[in-house]
């Protein structure tokens, strides 16, 4: 049976691997000149935008797998899933800036986050699944109100790219935001 460090391990193998390829992705410009520097803006955004949430499943992931006491097979699938999810996003990253934050890259990006959601959730179930409802996690996570909140932002954000680019961002950007305090719930539930 496989221990958690290792499926730790390997996904944050995985996630520094991503951040590597999306950073990769930041061209330097042909000229030394700050316009030179400020045309890049898009592509630097969609890449803040992106380690953003890189670092957010990062947490969150490092967090939920302290309440794992045994990995099964199906979590190991369902990490995979996760990591295919989050291993797209340098392309969408790199598509949407170098695009300027066009519809389609835009709504792209959105799907892409909105998959990543759901997988993250699906680990989440297959871990209370095989501990139980009686589980850390289960106990933990409540009512989960940004969970459940989160992928109907996204799929109004996939929409709205194809009317409102810069309100599909903001909503991408709100999410993230929502996101960003690391998710307390797991360690008081740990402490207590």
């Amino acid at each position: 049976m496989m221990g958690k460090a290792r499926v730790e391990a390997f996904s944050d193998g995985v996630l520094a691997i991503i951040i590597t390829i999306m950073v990769l992705e930041l061209k330097v410009p042909h000229d030394a000149s700050l316009a030179g520097l400020l045309a890049l803006w898009p592509v630097f955004l969609s890449y803040v935008l992106s380690f953003i949430y890189v670092g957010i499943y990062w947490n969150n992931h490092h967090h939920m797998l302290h309440t794992v006491h045994h990995v099964s097979g199906s979590m190991l699938w369902a990490n995979l899933h996760l990591l295919f999810w989050l291993s797209l996003v340098p392309f969408v990253t790199g598509w949407m800036g170098e695009n300027h934050f066009a519809a389609l890259p835009t709504a792209l990006y959105g799907i892409v986050l909105l998959m990543a959601a759901i997988a993250y959730f699906i680990l989440q179930l297959t871990i209370i699944r095989a501990h139980g409802s009686d589980s850390v996690l289960h106990k933990a996570l409540g009512r989960d109100f940004k969970g459940k909140i989160s992928p109907l932002l996204y799929a109004s954000a996939i929409v709205l790219a194809f009317f409102s680019q810069a309100l599909a961002g903001a909503i991408y950007a709100g999410v993230a935001l929502m996101w960003l305090v690391p998710d307390r719930r797991i360690e008081k539930t740990l402490a207590s």
